[in-house]
């Protein structure tokens, strides 16, 4: 089984509570939060106070992504805000495994991402105390990208690598995902999709999860 996660980047931030009514709606279970600091990736989005107001208005699992430099600094304050998933760039955290400590002692999920041209070998020493893997397949910082072929080989291969430790931990995985591709995705061993544009990009956003849910199933 796996979970959309409508990401609300791609959003109305204007009918924020509106929208995130609706991807329940449609069956979603998970709400993605993408945090940029204009540093590590180009944009700047959205902070602490965001994530404080969604906590207020829903149940759903807000699942924060920091793409920003200095995560360990901010990661736990995340938690602490209403996070119940955060996730932190290999990239760019040389402690990654006291941030990924950090976060699961604050009671939330941790996870790491990777690039799409980052190796599976930088996971090596990390996997096994990770909640989930984040794996991008855009290159992060802006919404509405195309999805990176290659990445779906990259998916399966450390599907196999977390079978092999005989781990738990999830894939997720986020960039350019729609209805064309959402099946191939899931078989290839992704548990969490990420989707903005697919979501949020129609003006329906109920349907459009209900359609990626649907979609995403025709490979069992």
């Amino acid at each position: 089984m796996f979970e959309i996660a409508p990401s609300l980047l791609s959003a109305d931030f204007t009918r924020l509570g509106e929208e995130i009514s609706a991807v329940r709606d449609g069956g979603a279970t998970v709400l993605h939060v993408d945090v940029m600091d204009g540093r590590f990736v180009p944009n700047i989005t959205i902070g602490l106070p965001v994530v404080r107001s969604i906590r207020k208005i829903t149940d759903l699992v807000i699942d924060t992504h920091l793409m920003i430099e200095e995560p360990g600094r901010y990661a736990v304050e995340f938690a602490k805000a209403g996070a119940n998933m955060v996730s932190v760039h290999v990239e760019a955290d040389p402690h990654i495994h006291r941030t990924i400590e950090s976060v699961r002692a604050a009671g939330a999920r941790a996870g790491v991402a990777i690039n799409p041209a980052t190796p599976l070998s930088v996971l090596d020493e990390i996997l096994n105390y990770a909640d989930f893997v984040l794996v991008m397949s855009v290159n992060p910082g802006f919404g509405g990208q195309s999805f990176i072929g290659p990445v779906l080989n990259k998916v399966s291969r450390l599907d196999q690598m977390i079978k092999d430790r005989g781990l738990s931990t999830k894939i997720e995985i986020d960039g350019g995902i729609d209805l064309s591709n959402i099946s191939e995705i899931v078989a290839g061993g992704a548990q969490i999709v990420v989707a903005g544009s697919a979501v949020f990009g129609g003006g329906d956003p109920a349907n459009a999860v209900r359609s990626l849910l649907e979609k995403g199933t025709e490979w069992v």
